[in-house]
């Protein structure tokens, strides 16, 4: 592996606090693999032989049951998926595939397991992550339970503004397929909700988000730190 996604890797939270010996053993039964896009990495159900890094491009996590299909989130770099299920030896609950060409480094799970049994920091920054993806969740909940569609594509917006240093124009790096079921909405929905946003200043042509009225789309939003925060 190049020495470029090996320092990448180590500056990750989950594998900062590591003893050196026990990253190099981690790391040398992983391999870095590049995939072009909409290539399934992992099915749901299927045993976690693999923890993923990626380290160039996105991946969606998404769940199937009777015939639908809805999507869980998107991963991008540099971050790990799905650490829960290699940490209890568990099957995966979602399955991953590539949007983009993607550069996935695959750790075997048996000796990340094995890590988190010998080595306390790696423990701890395991159950952090754990921790952070647990509140994500919960805050992924709360938006879809309490808000309307308008109003959780309103906050999505504003949150991919705050991503870009609070640009007013931008350029949306998902397909709106993908992010209507991302936010529990179906095309037909995000549609009305795109032209219903209208008023409030929004305006989205093609991928292209512009947002002219801030003050009063954040009044419609009404952001909650509780929910829309990702560092809290």
């Amino acid at each position: 592996m190049k020495t470029a996604y090996l320092d990448e890797i180590r500056q990750l939270d989950l594998f900062h606090s590591m003893q050196d010996e026990n990253f190099e053993a981690v790391m040398r039964g992983a391999y870095v693999q590049s995939f072009p896009p909409l290539v399934d990495l992992i099915h749901e159900g299927d045993s976690s032989d693999f923890l993923h890094v990626i380290i160039d491009g996105s991946v969606e996590l998404y769940a199937t049951w009777s015939g639908k299909e809805t999507t869980i989130s998107i991963v991008r770099p540099v971050s790990t998926f799905i650490l829960a299920a290699t940490i209890r030896n568990a099957p995966y609950l979602m399955s991953a595939k590539t949007l983009e060409r993607s550069r996935i480094v695959m750790l075997p799970s048996e000796d990340v397991r094995r890590i988190f049994d010998a080595d306390s920091g790696f423990a701890r920054a395991v159950v952090r992550e754990l921790a952070t993806c647990y509140r994500a969740s919960i805050k992924h909940t709360k938006t879809l339970k309490l808000r309307t569609s308008l109003e959780r594509l309103a906050n999505y917006i504003l949150q991919e503004s705050a991503a870009r240093n609070g640009a007013d124009a931008y350029v949306l790096d998902l397909e709106k397929r993908k992010l209507a079921s991302l936010l529990g909405m179906t095309p037909e929905n995000m549609s009305r909700a795109i032209k219903a946003l209208s008023p409030y200043g929004v305006h989205i042509d093609g991928s292209r988000v512009v947002i002219e009225k801030r003050a009063e789309l954040e009044r419609f939003a009404r952001p909650a730190p509780l929910i829309d925060d990702p560092s809290s």
